[in-house]
């Protein structure tokens, strides 16, 4: 049976009060089974609980009366109480499929729950969705939700996702928006496969059928050296270029039907293509920030000061797992303290980051004042492949870097790139040859660890 294990109980909250302690299982409230935080947080708005607990193998009751949308006041262990719903189909592209072994286990869980895309912003293909599920979304107002699109096409949907189920399952697509749902779609690119002929075809059918999508997200594939899909490739300069042609088009097409842009590609085509970045604009609120849509110009914004408070939420590709908080993206991110040495204040800095974050961070510099700042860009072996961003550095490769650095420098890191504290294969900071100092991943923290001003 599906239990939500208690982890903190805060103090003097009607929890505290009513006798709950760290351990105990609720098994019901109301009545209810739980399945997940999301009817936790429902059922626990009510002002008087009728709770049903385990402790310690011992099974009791426990009333509780607070005020109505009064916190309860405790934390559980996960944001999901019964199983995740796992993914059914086989992707070519999916970048589960290209880790490395050795890493933990979490890692390698495919998911593909509606839950989690309510959450964390995880990204459903709606090939394991119901009409169970349909209902509740709609009765529980579970919006946004994040889902794969990938193809309109039935054959390209069932092919690039190995699945029958593929093309048929975008009818819930229709079901969802016609009920009001806020939906962000996402369509992973893959060479020879859903480009050209086939991403017209695809935004021409969003222009046709689905204009009441909030955002649409065209990312290309990433490729791992450990990935064993022949098809699969990074795209080459042409072939970015020409995704951005489309994109561009079919930008300009929607704009003039709707007034916005429902349509954007992802920061990583316009580096691939050598493109400029759009300005900001072209971006809608930065709505599609955290698959890749506007980081570069937000952080831009950042750094220079049109910005003055971080709007940086993303926390990564695995940013779900290992004790993610049950709140999910909507909560505060809780991250590794900074580790600031003052007495090295006035050293040299090296900034870590990826190699697309150093053809981003060699543009801002250039205008600042301090010659003593250095990019120093870690190239991902690890991944290999076409893996070039900085939430997926791992210890392993960071290490490489910093071992061919002086001593007595101070390295400032992204906090993007870790999770829990730690790297993804496992390392944590302190395991590293040199000493780091852990930044919040947005241009106003970085500008004031480096402590420049304009010329």
């Amino acid at each position: 049976m599906a239990t939500a294990r208690v982890i903190n109980v805060h103090d003097n909250s009607p929890a505290h009060h009513a006798g709950l302690f760290v351990d105990d299982e609720i098994l019901s409230l109301n009545g209810e089974t739980l399945r997940d935080v999301i009817r936790y947080q429902i059922l626990t708005d009510e002002p008087y609980l009728d709770m049903s607990i385990r402790r310690g193998g011992i099974e009791m009751d426990i009333q509780v009366e607070k005020q109505a949308g009064e916190p309860l006041g405790l934390e559980v262990h996960s944001a999901v109480f019964d199983q995740i719903r796992t993914c059914d189909n086989h992707c070519e592209f999916c970048f589960i499929y290209q880790l490395p072994k050795g890493m933990r286990k979490s890692l390698y869980l495919k998911d593909d729950d509606y839950r989690l895309s309510f959450l964390y912003g995880n990204f459903t293909t709606l090939t394991r969705f119901t009409e169970a599920d349909l209902e509740r979304v709609i009765e529980e107002g579970l919006s946004p939700l994040n889902v794969s699109i990938h193809a309109t096409d039935a054959i390209t949907r069932n092919d690039m996702l190995r699945n029958r189920r593929g093309g048929p399952s975008l009818r819930w697509l229709d079901a969802l928006l016609e009920h009001g749902i806020e939906i962000h779609g996402q369509i992973v690119v893959c060479p020879d496969i859903n480009n050209e002929e086939i991403l017209e075809d695809t935004l021409c059918t969003i222009y046709e059928r689905y204009l009441s999508l909030k955002s649409v997200c065209v990312v290309p594939l990433g490729v791992s050296r450990h990935s064993n899909e022949k098809r699969m490739r990074p795209h080459t300069k042409e072939e970015a270029l020409s995704v951005l042609r489309i994109v561009e088009k079919w930008q300009e097409i929607i704009h003039k039907e709707v007034g916005r842009n429902i349509v954007h590609a992802a920061d990583e085509y316009y580096l691939v293509a050598g493109q400029p970045i759009p300005g900001a604009g072209e971006y809608d609120n930065f709505e599609m920030y955290e698959d890749g849509v506007g980081i570069v110009r937000t952080f831009e914004r950042e750094f220079v000061g049109e910005i003055d408070k971080p709007t940086n939420t993303a926390a990564g590709f695995f940013a779900w797992v290992d004790g993610a908080p049950p709140e999910g993206y909507r909560a505060i991110r809780n991250t590794a303290p900074n580790l600031v040495f003052r007495n090295r204040k006035n050293s040299p800095i090296g900034i870590l980051t990826g190699e697309y974050g150093a053809l981003v961070l060699q543009q801002l510099l250039e205008p600042f004042t301090r010659k003593d700042i250095r990019i120093i860009t870690v190239k991902n072996h690890f991944f290999g492949g076409n893996v070039a961003v900085a939430g997926l550095l791992v210890g392993e490769d960071i290490a490489k870097a910093l071992e061919k650095e002086p001593e007595g420098h101070r390295y400032l890191l992204p906090d993007v790139c870790l999770s829990q504290g730690k790297f993804l294969d496992g390392l944590e900071p302190a395991d590293l040859p040199r000493q780091v100092e852990i930044i919040s991943t947005d241009g106003i923290a970085l500008k004031k660890a480096l402590g420049v001003k304009h010329e």
